[in-house]
């Protein structure tokens, strides 16, 4: 009985490091592409409040700042 034992333990292990990988894998990408479209929607922002919404010398922070206040 304990040599079944000993092989469901070693099962375990390999079952449960096997899906520790990929799940870290797949975090791991998410993560990555979620960085990317955030800083992406951040650059498209900023340059929509810089062109259309900025005063002049105003800088998309201070705009973003600014209109902030206004709500």
């Amino acid at each position: 009985m304990s040599k079944i034992i000993e092989a469901n333990k070693k099962i375990e292990e390999k079952v449960v490091g096997a899906y520790n990988a990929i799940e870290s894998g797949v975090v791991g990408t998410y993560k990555k592409v979620e960085d990317g479209v955030v800083g992406a929607y951040k650059k498209v922002e900023d340059k929509f409040v810089d062109s259309f919404l900025a005063k002049d010398g105003e800088t998309a922070a201070e705009a973003k700042e600014r209109l902030n206040k206004n709500k």
